[in-house]
């Protein structure tokens, strides 16, 4: 009588372990100058990564990593995580933010709680993600951080995923943000066969002209200690800002919609009298006005576009990526003198005080761009396969300004045409985002995250579109830290205007108006 009962336990049981077996096997798997370390059962529940602390309620998974030596100098660490049961027959691959360095275990965990197998490398090298002391005199490390390292983990990974489930994945995605949308980029670019959909977050596509701007910055705010903008002032900045430009769109909500039409004189923000916090000393307004203008040869030709106005004094803005709390603190200091000394000249006392911004941009562009920029507009091999391409950037960022994200869209339209484009690219632009998420405006739209419905998701969107769908022209945004607010995305160059009724916290009360 009890039989029956114990059936379900004894075909679970048979499952487990003949899974547990098939990924044991994986340890002899031969693959081109790779090395499996470690091919291991992990039974649902919780599981503690390598370093950090235990991500609870996991589904079983077979657990693989690994190391890749493609040149003398690399030791490019990944590991594949492939669920044991209810596969849904998808690869995601993830990124990494900055200068890389480690393995992203949450995304990890994340997709294959979702079904997907995964991957995720630390591009060659282990280190904080501002760091770039690896760098220094490693050209190879470089090479696989710019893009061997994301190519080679995405190719194992097919191979491991075929040899676990007897199939190669049906799609394979890629979503990333920062220097994961500059890889997102570099992999439609050069190795278009890698992934069907691709999702590129503010792209730090421009590399070497993008931590030229920050060069460019640096002696802008720091030319003399008169020069420095301190954290207190940038409500003052901010709030101009708004004024100037908020209600353009007919909401006054605290964003501004499009600041490509924002006309902000900084003028109005000179002291008349003594100096405060409400105001700027004239050499802090000419500091200013070279951020939002953005690094320029001396002949007036654009190295990198300046920040647009509207969101310099949020928690995720100006104060930790450009002013920073204290001079020589920011994030962009960070980046830009490691780039600078570990890459680009090789000379760990660089100081940003002897950037030229003519000579030192040419030579990193000729020294670093062939490894780290992923700029090339022609697309067509990945168009070709059926490949499909998200860009989405935030209006406040503070680290990649986002019109470098629309010049690099333009460049594909006027490469391709406008009607080619549209057949496998859309570009979101996010006012009031910040980098990658947080800010003023809805920041919530599945851009960090498998799962969720398409019309609130960019990652479920980019799947229907490349499984047979139509492409995304909105998705809707929200932000939930006070009340539930919506708000939607449009395919740019469409932005969103109020319809004149209804609550300005709603989504359905906007429409698309190019």
């Amino acid at each position: 009588m009890k039989t029956p009962l114990l059936l379900p336990v004894l075909i679970s049981t048979a499952f487990c372990a003949v899974y547990a077996q098939d990924c044991e096997k994986l340890a002899n798997l031969n693959l081109p100058q790779t090395k499996i370390t470690l091919a291991q059962s992990i039974p649902a529940g919780n599981f503690t990564p390598p370093e950090g602390k235990a991500i609870p309620g996991l589904p079983g998974f077979c657990r693989v990593t690994a190391v890749s030596e493609p040149s003398a100098d690399s030791q490019i660490n990944f590991e594949v995580w492939l669920p044991a049961s209810g596969w849904n027959g998808k690869f995601q691959g993830i990124g990494n933010g900055g200068f890389a360095g480690a393995i992203d275990y949450s995304q990890l965990a994340h997709s294959v709680a979702h079904g997907y197998a995964t991957a995720s490398t630390n591009t060659g090298h282990t280190a904080e993600g501002t760091d770039a002391s690896w760098a220094l005199h490693h050209p190879e490390k470089i090479i696989d951080f710019g893009y061997r390292a994301i190519h080679n983990t995405v190719a194992n990974a097919k191979t491991i995923i075929e040899a676990f489930y007897g199939s190669a994945p049906k799609h394979s995605y890629f979503s990333s943000c920062s220097n994961g949308g500059r890889q997102a980029l570099m992999e439609a670019q050069r190795y278009p066969e890698d992934y069907d959909g691709i999702i590129a977050g503010a792209p730090a596509n421009y590399w070497t002209h993008l931590l030229a701007n920050a060069a460019w910055d640096l002696q802008a705010l720091l030319a003399t200690a008169e020069s420095y903008i301190p954290a207190a002032k940038l409500p003052a900045i901010q709030a101009a800002a708004l004024a100037s430009c908020d209600a353009r769109d007919g909401v006054k909500d605290g964003v501004i919609e499009d600041p490509q039409h924002c006309h902000f004189d900084t003028s109005v923000l000179l002291c008349k009298d003594t100096d405060s916090n409400t105001c700027l000393t004239a050499p802090q307004l000419t500091a200013l006005n070279k951020l939002y203008s953005g690094a320029h040869t001396s002949d007036g030709k654009l190295v990198f576009p300046g920040y647009s106005p509207g969101g310099e004094a949020e928690r995720g803005g100006w104060e930790p990526w450009v002013t920073g709390p204290a001079p020589e603190k920011s994030l962009m200091y960070m980046f830009g003198t490691q780039f600078f000394k570990n890459m680009v000249f090789n000379d760990p006392n660089w100081d940003f005080r002897s950037f030229d911004v003519n000579r030192d941009t040419k030579i990193a562009d000729q020294k670093m761009a062939q490894y780290l920029n992923a700029t090339d507009p022609d697309l067509s091999r990945f168009q070709k396969r059926g490949g499909k391409l998200i860009l989405y950037h935030g209006w406040s960022d503070a680290a990649i300004a986002p019109l470098g994200t629309i010049n690099y869209y333009q460049r594909i339209v006027a490469k391709m045409g406008a009607a080619q484009t549209s057949e496998f690219v859309r570009l979101f632009m996010v006012p009031g985002m910040e980098h990658c998420f947080g800010g003023a405006g809805p920041d919530e739209f599945g851009q960090l995250a498998v799962g969720g419905d398409e019309k609130h998701s960019v990652d479920t969107a980019l799947e229907h579109w490349v499984e047979g769908g139509s492409a995304p022209e909105t998705i809707i945004a929200s932000k939930h830290e006070r009340t539930a607010i919506t708000r939607p995305l449009c395919a740019y160059p469409a932005v969103a205007r109020y319809k004149g009724s209804g609550s300005t916290d709603d989504a359905e009360n906007f429409a698309c108006a190019k």
